[in-house]
């Protein structure tokens, strides 16, 4: 009984999976944190830049 458990190799392929689906779900965290943070940065130039803008009249219509 203890050499068919030793023989079997069931159990190590599902660890293999529970690594590599560690290791993936850790790089699209690591993606996201990083994209996440540029857009923000993004965001916050946008925003300072339309309330910071002016708009041009063009004074009375219909008069020259």
């Amino acid at each position: 009984m203890f050499n068919a458990f030793l023989n079997d190799e069931s159990g190590a392929v599902t660890v293999d999976w529970v690594v590599l689906t560690a290791a993936i779900v850790g790089l699209g965290i690591a993606v996201l944190t990083s994209v996440s943070n540029g857009t923000n940065a993004l965001a916050g130039k946008i925003s300072t830049s339309l309330s910071t803008a002016t708009v041009q009249t063009l004074g009375v219509l219909g008069s020259n």
